[in-house]
């Protein structure tokens, strides 16, 4: 049995600007999806798979995000003094514990391998996690804590997979697979964002990673790659050159790509369906809607 993962990296340093004018103030992982901010669904999937450390790569801007991890004195004292203690238990879990979270600058945006190798200090010699906010995962258990669990059988280094239809492989980082063991891929090689034609599979890497430090020490050696940027598939690709393992992990669950509007708009409808105080009013709304489209047509 390996080291535990305990350490996380939340690559958060984008402008999100797919998201103008809002992002012009307001860091994306802090828009709301429903009632939470994209980033606090990534921070309690961590904490459900175990992860202790957090460890956040901002750029310029981000205060407001930094601000929320903080407690609010006067803010909690006001819902103390009304009685209001439901509201006060959702506050606690947005706050974390002096010293479990960390925010590391990255100055130049110089891509997600970039990005992670930015807190190589703060992860040292031990396996870690990278992931994306960008990316919810709605699922019964959540989708780290499944990778977590698959790697403390195999260790070596892990993704999530999913299958995308092929015209869309080119947007992703994408699987060669050597043994597909169904949840669990074995994969040869990992090619980023190719063209349809070229694409090994359409088995995609999702924002969700376990990695060997390895991982880190490959990224010191990179030159730039795709795009002008440092890759960490490059990085995780060049693990199988050296002999180690690299899985592909197929989640159970749905993900909802919220880097994009119409992914942000799907997960918020689905996401609202699933809370039992608002799923009768949005589902009646949508039902009207829908009839109302249907009558036009």
């Amino acid at each position: 049995m390996g080291k535990k993962v305990t350490k996380a990296i939340f690559p958060v340093a984008g402008l999100g600007t797919r998201f103008l004018p809002a992002t012009k103030s307001v860091p994306k992982e802090i828009m709301t999806l429903v009632d939470r901010p994209l980033v606090q669904y990534a921070i309690d999937e961590a904490r459900a798979a175990g992860i202790k450390e957090f460890i956040f790569v901002t750029s310029r801007g981000k205060g407001a995000l930094e601000d929320y991890f903080d407690h609010s004195p006067v803010l909690e004292q006001e819902l103390r003094s009304k009685g209001k203690t439901e509201l006060l238990e959702i506050l606690k879990n947005t706050n974390m514990d002096s010293g479990a979270i960390a925010y590391i600058r990255q100055h130049k945006a110089l891509g997600l391998g970039h990005a992670v190798w930015c807190a190589r200090r703060l992860i040292g010699d031990e396996p870690f996690a990278v992931m994306l906010p960008d990316d919810v995962i709605a699922a019964d258990k959540p989708c780290l804590q499944q990778m977590v669990e698959a790697y403390n059988e195999t260790g070596g280094n892990m993704v999530a997979a999913m299958e995308v239809s092929p015209d869309r492989v080119s947007s992703y980082g994408v699987l060669d697979v050597a043994d597909d063991q169904g949840e669990m891929v074995k994969i040869r090689g990992m090619v980023e964002k190719p063209k349809p034609k070229d694409a090994p599979s359409n088995l995609a890497v999702i924002g969700r990673y376990i990695l060997s430090p390895n991982v880190l020490r490959n990224l010191n050696q990179l030159k730039s790659g795709s795009g002008g940027e440092i890759q960490l598939t490059d990085a995780i690709a060049a693990e199988l050159t050296q002999g180690n393992d690299v899985y592909g992990y197929r989640f159970k669950g749905q993900r909802f790509d919220c880097g994009s509007k119409s992914g942000f708009l799907q997960a918020t409808v689905s996401f609202g369906l699933a809370r039992a105080d608002l799923r009768d009013d949005l589902h009646g709304y949508l039902q009207d809607i829908m009839s109302v489209d249907k009558t036009a047509q």
